[in-house]
């Protein structure tokens, strides 16, 4: 991406997107951010008034009407995201990108006093549950003419840091799945990526780093620019690449 890519008012017209964690954060930033630029946002997420909140943002900003799905990431059976992807097949008979933003820290400890079923929750959150809701898209996917995958990383995702325990391994795990998925379909249309924002006033952080005022870091939607770039035609054949996202000033 060049450093004075500006992505056009209709990038990402007639297109249909899934954001998971669109009630907040990075989530909630690229999907007001697609469909300011014309695209068909499915909210994902497990809390319905947060969505609600996403939904009446984009809705008062002129946007697409788009469309509430809630799920519940740490439970979801194999048979309801199969339902999932059938719904988006039966309401919109397309898919034209995924993005991955869901993401459940837990607690920051050293690895051997984690619990297994801590370390299973953060797990099946943030790295099963993008293999799966891949996987049963992956079909939809695959038919559009030009479509597009971004799973939201970390940098403790990419080089290990102590105490990030099962969040950071499982961001090296979505690093992996990236990169595999992205050499199994380099053959087609479909273009697969990973980012990892900076750090920016999310409730992730504010988690992680309770002594810090939020108000030292910039809101979600300065991080904008990579994740519209690779959910639109611009990056064509872009495909296996981990992008960072720096804030930029709004």
């Amino acid at each position: 991406m060049q450093a004075d890519y500006s992505p056009a008012p209709d990038l990402l017209k007639e297109r249909v997107i899934a954001v998971t964690g669109a009630g907040s954060g990075f989530g909630q930033a690229a999907a007001k951010a697609y469909a300011a630029h014309g695209a068909t946002v499915i909210l994902l997420g497990r809390t319905l008034s947060k969505l609600e909140e996403t939904y009446d943002a984009i809705e008062a900003a002129g946007g697409a009407q788009p469309a509430i799905f809630p799920i519940n990431l740490e439970s979801l059976t194999e048979q309801e995201y199969y339902a999932l992807s059938e719904t988006i097949y039966k309401e919109f008979n397309r898919l034209d990108g995924l993005l991955h933003c869901a993401a459940q820290l837990a607690l920051l400890s050293r690895i051997d006093d984690y619990d297994l079923e801590t370390w299973n929750k953060v797990m099946q959150v943030n790295l099963t549950a993008p293999f799966m809701l891949t996987q049963v898209c992956l079909p939809l996917l695959k038919r559009a003419d030009d479509a597009s995958i971004i799973f939201t990383s970390d940098q403790v995702g990419r080089k290990g840091k102590a105490y990030w325990g099962a969040y950071g391994v499982s961001k090296f795990g979505v690093e992996g799945l990236m990169q595999i998925l992205a050499e199994e379909t380099e053959n087609s249309p479909l273009r697969v990526n990973s980012i990892a924002p900076g750090a920016a006033r999310t409730a992730l952080r504010a988690w992680a780093y309770p002594g810090e005022d939020p108000q030292d870091r910039p809101l979600p939607e300065a991080f904008m620019r990579p994740f519209l770039y690779l959910m639109g035609p611009d990056s064509a054949g872009v495909t296996g690449q981990a992008f960072d996202a720096q804030a930029e000033k709004l």
